[in-house]
């Protein structure tokens, strides 16, 4: 496993032990992303959940532009991610969508250390109710 597919791994974590969405939730890394892999995934659940969200991590890395000198360096986080939620038995999704997150800025470099906290951050702007008095489960 590379760096960046820990970090992936141990931001995905964080997000669901600290969401406070999710009262039971099972990791899994799914080998193929077809619709074919991604509904036996979804039927092996054997209808131990309500619902299967399927998060696709498109882009997850630290970026860096040069601008017209050295000096002028503009850098952060681009973290993108696909999210399919599935109820089962039911094999296509019954909600799709893309969220990018970026963080940073002029004189801003990251690296992979930071990484975890990025793809979290950008899991609960994804996936987090949006007022803190909302019931509503994602």
């Amino acid at each position: 496993m590379s760096n960046r597919e820990a970090a992936a791994q141990t931001g995905l974590k964080e997000f669901l032990q600290t969401s406070g969405c999710f009262k039971n939730y099972e990791l899994r890394r799914v080998a193929v992303l077809t619709p074919t892999g991604v509904a036996s995934e979804v039927g092996s659940t054997n209808r131990l959940f309500n619902k299967v969200v399927v998060i696709t991590l498109r882009e997850l890395g630290p970026v860096i532009k040069l601008l017209s000198s050295l000096a002028l360096i503009d850098g952060g986080t681009d973290v993108v991610l696909q999210v399919d939620e599935y109820t089962p038995p039911v094999e296509i999704p019954t909600r799709t969508f893309t969220v990018r997150w970026q963080n940073g800025g002029p004189g801003v470099i990251k690296g992979v250390a930071s990484l975890p906290q990025e793809l979290r951050a950008a899991l609960i702007t994804a996936l987090q109710p949006n007022s803190p008095s909302s019931n509503a489960a994602p």
